[in-house]
């Protein structure tokens, strides 16, 4: 089960999360109360073991840009959460990670115009593009057609529910940010517990 972190604000939250296992961190460079500069992330990064992928948030960032953020930021992974077409994502020459808000089924038909690394299963927009600690209905994801191996899962986790939600939709990869986080900062309890739940049973 690869385990994100996202939201990484610091150095010795990076770490923390590192420590306790988490095999992807997130840095948010979209409109958030997460959001780090490119040069933040880039510190945090260096500090961080190599195998540990660095994955950029970015909602309907002009292609320029994000791919200046990309390179200053020294980012493995890009993941998108606005409304960004397919072409898009074909002009971005790092893995994807594209995001859907899933409501009801046909939210997930978009899946199959995109090509990219992973999907990522989220809830509906709130005031933000994810990270609104909510999660969707689960069984709307027990499609046949959606390929396990490519899909994550985020949206309201935390290790109370993460290994119901890993068992109803088996996915690749599980994406926390306020499920471990206590009053608006990362939590290290939280995030170890989170970590050691959604890894059970490897």
């Amino acid at each position: 089960m690869i385990v994100k972190i996202c939201g990484i604000q610091s150095v010795e939250t990076g770490r923390m999360a590192v420590e306790a296992g988490a095999d992807m961190i997130g840095f948010v460079f979209a409109d958030s109360r997460r959001k780090v500069s490119p040069e933040q992330a880039a510190r945090i990064g260096k500090e961080l073991p190599a195998q540990v992928k660095k994955v950029g948030v970015f909602v309907n960032e002009p292609i320029e840009s994000l791919l200046d953020i990309v390179e200053t930021a020294g980012l493995d992974y890009i993941q998108l959460h606005g409304d960004e077409t397919p072409d898009y994502v074909k002009a971005i020459n790092k893995p994807v990670i594209k995001a859907f808000s899933v409501a009801s089924e046909d939210d997930l038909k978009q899946l199959a115009d995109y090509q990219c690394e992973y999907y990522l299963l989220d809830s509906p927009a709130e005031a933000y593009r994810g990270g609104n600690g909510t999660a969707f209905d689960w069984s709307l994801a027990s499609s046949e057609a959606i390929s396990r191996e490519k899909l994550f899962l985020a949206g309201g986790l935390h290790s109370e529910n993460v290994q119901q939600a890993i068992g109803e939709v088996s996915p690749v990869g599980v994406d926390v940010s306020s499920g471990v986080e206590t009053e608006g900062q990362k939590d290290p309890i939280k995030i170890k517990q989170f970590i050691t739940a959604a890894k059970r049973g490897q």
